[in-house]
């Protein structure tokens, strides 16, 4: 789990810095600027979401084939998520390109950020297509154990992203000062680059070779398999997903300062999060070769120790935050109403990260055994009446502002961690497993 789960952290903690960067740039701006980059930021992540169509099960499918003993049915997969990753990949891109104006009025931006949030939104998506493609590669190669590799990947594509960053936002010698696009202009040079290297790496250390025809086939019966476990752990995603911008459209409705604040907050709980993410991530790898592999007891016990030991960490690391509070905030502003609200925030988020651990954790080991449909089913209300109608409910009808949507946050997270715990803890996922034991013998057999 540690060598796993180690590279995990620092892959996170590198594409966290990155988004923490981008938003100290952009607010070195203007605040408005800060508040521009935050919502069209999460509109491209609400729109990667149709990527976890397919990247929710990949990792799943090539771990299961892998426990097994399948190596050859595990780069068919490989390589029909490329294809499948071409198509995703280009429709989300679409989305950016031309319906940046009706989904950022989707979310109630504010009249002073729209301006600089639509260019921006649209100039993102080129590194969409990008994206998707770094994204399934990635996820095969962790497959594999090569996490090492893609942190060497993502080291790479940050570097380069800041380095041309920089110069294009603010202009270097005779090259203009572009702003929130330059950004998104070398966003997309440095995928370019890791597309390459991932290519590279897949020759090299895993023997795939991507065809022509691989970039754009999609094979029904490899696809089948990831879209079993996928399309439920896309259908919770967009959902959280969907009701947490009712989130980001609250706060856009408290205001300009509201928003920004909650941009900075957001920034700095990725770091605080990237821990339990990484051990959720590790876990799904550990038992998807373990249901594999018949080891269901094992699984059982690597999940259990996981999840105390990530409730400790994230615990010591939301307190921490929460104590340095102001002094982070201040790396992004130094308005005062900003920094009083922002660290209040940062207090609820110990409340709330616990509740969180046992989503990224559990979820993670339900779907590696093949109970993919549980969290999505046993989420939506919640989701649904606690996170999007809470945080309009305590955050606008109540007057609450701010400190009510992170309530409704915390509450969200702790009701749908405890049903996901108690699901694990009766041994519910135990069919599942057995089931997706029994779904690889045949091409056990074959191979065999």
């Amino acid at each position: 789990m540690f060598n796993l789960a180690w590279p995990l952290l620092v892959e996170l903690g590198l594409g966290i810095a990155s988004s923490v960067i981008g938003t100290a740039l952009a607010s070195r701006i203007s605040d408005e600027n800060g508040g521009a980059f935050a919502i069209a930021s999460q509109v491209s992540a609400t729109l990667f979401i149709l990527f976890r169509i397919i990247g929710a099960g990949v990792s799943v499918v090539v771990t299961q084939n892998l426990g097994g003993g399948q190596r050859a049915a595990a780069n068919r997969v490989a390589c029909a998520v490329v294809g499948a990753s071409t198509w995703l990949g280009a429709i989300t891109g679409l989305l950016a390109l031309l319906g940046a104006g009706p989904l950022l009025h989707l979310l109630n931006a504010p009249a002073q950020v729209f301006p600089i949030a639509a260019p921006f939104l649209m100039a993102l998506a080129p590194a969409m297509l990008l994206d998707a493609w770094n994204a399934s590669m990635a996820s095969v190669m962790r497959a594999h154990l090569r996490t090492r590799d893609t942190l060497v990947v993502l080291i790479i594509m940050h570097v380069s992203h800041l380095l041309l960053a920089i110069p294009l936002m603010y202009g270097w010698g005779a090259l203009p000062a572009l702003g929130l696009p330059g950004y998104a202009l070398a966003l997309a040079a440095s995928r370019a680059l890791g597309l390459a290297l991932h290519l590279l790496m897949w020759k090299v250390h895993l023997g795939i070779s991507v065809g022509r025809d691989d970039w754009w086939r999609l094979p029904r019966r490899e696809l089948g398999a990831v879209l079993h476990i996928g399309l439920p752990g896309a259908a919770e995603n967009i959902a959280w997903r969907l009701a947490f911008m009712v989130s980001v459209a609250t706060a856009a409705e408290l205001g300009a300062r509201a928003l920004a604040t909650q941009a900075y907050v957001l920034q700095l709980m990725g770091g605080v999060m990237m821990f339990s993410i990484a051990t959720g991530l590790a876990v799904e790898i550990v038992v998807g070769y373990l249901i594999g592999a018949g080891e269901l007891r094992e699984a059982h016990r690597v999940v259990r120790r996981a999840l105390a030991r990530g409730l400790v960490v994230c615990v010591l690391i939301a307190a921490c935050a929460a104590l340095l509070g102001r002094w982070l905030l201040g790396w992004f502003t130094q308005d005062a109403e900003i920094l009083r609200a922002g660290a209040l925030l940062l207090w609820i988020t110990v409340v709330l990260e616990p509740g969180r651990t046992f989503n990224l954790v559990v979820i993670n080991a339900l779907r590696a055994a093949g109970d993919a449909r549980f969290p999505v089913m046993a989420g939506a209300f919640s989701m649904l009446f606690v996170l999007a109608g809470g945080s309009w409910l305590l955050g606008v009808v109540l007057g609450w502002g701010l400190p009510g949507v992170w309530v409704a946050y915390a509450a969200d997270e702790w009701i749908r961690g405890l049903i996901m715990w108690r699901r694990w803890q009766t041994h519910a996922w135990v069919p599942h497993a057995r089931t997706s034991r029994k779904r690889l013998r045949p091409a056990i057999v074959v191979e065999g």
